[in-house]
């Protein structure tokens, strides 16, 4: 199965020439660290920042210069900086061509679930309710299960809602899935992971059609 750079790096094959992608906190982040040299892209953070590289090497962080999720970063040449009301813009504006989130559960019809769990103190939903309501193409990048080994990929969310059948792609440490009309159908599995073993970990209407490749990163 994937680590969460293996997930990020398969993630960095969706991103296209061209594209403005905004990257949510976790997993998304590291994304940046692994798409093609040879393709433009301008990598968005909704705290201000158009332009974004890989993450600084130890020792050459700028404590002044960092993502949604807080963490530092580099820019790019010819990044630029502006206030929240610009960045909000742009992503309520549809001016995103791909936001990476991360997520707890996603449900078979699209449902996210990314912000909050009952009994745990949060300061707020911050910008996810503006990604998953105004992009059009979502990817989300997660663990396939949770700590217990329960299924986050499920029939329906348990956990407060984010946005409602918008998830597009699920990249997870087992597969690659796709969410249609009638559940996740699975795209591709991570290398030396079994079909058996992505079905026994999903708990929602699980697709599969043919033989299954394998991850390809």
């Amino acid at each position: 199965m994937l680590d969460k750079n293996g997930i990020a790096k398969r993630i960095a094959k969706e991103v296209q020439d061209g594209y403005y992608v905004n990257l949510g906190i976790g997993i998304p982040t590291l994304v940046a660290n692994f798409v093609r040299d040879d393709i433009e892209v301008e990598f968005q953070s909704e705290n201000g920042v158009l332009g974004m590289g890989p993450f600084p090497f130890e020792g050459e962080e700028d404590a002044d210069i960092i993502n949604a999720g807080k963490q530092t970063i580099t820019t790019l040449d010819g990044a630029s900086f502006f206030d929240s009301a610009t960045s909000f813009s742009m992503i309520r504006g549809k001016h995103v061509d791909l936001t990476i989130l991360g997520a707890m559960e996603v449900a078979e019809n699209g449902d996210i679930a990314n912000w909050k769990i009952p009994g745990r103190m949060v300061k707020g939903m911050g910008g996810a309710m503006d990604l998953v309501a105004s992009a059009e193409n979502i990817i989300v990048a997660m663990m396939h299960t949770n700590k217990r080994g329960e299924s986050k990929l499920l029939k329906s969310c348990s956990l407060p809602l984010t946005g409602v059948n918008c998830v597009k792609k699920i990249v997870t440490n087992l597969a690659v899935l796709e969410v249609t009309g009638d559940g996740f159908k699975l795209l591709e599995r991570a290398p030396d992971v079994t079909v058996e073993a992505i079905q026994k970990a999903t708990e929602g209407n699980l697709i599969i059609e043919g033989d299954i490749p394998e991850m390809v990163i």
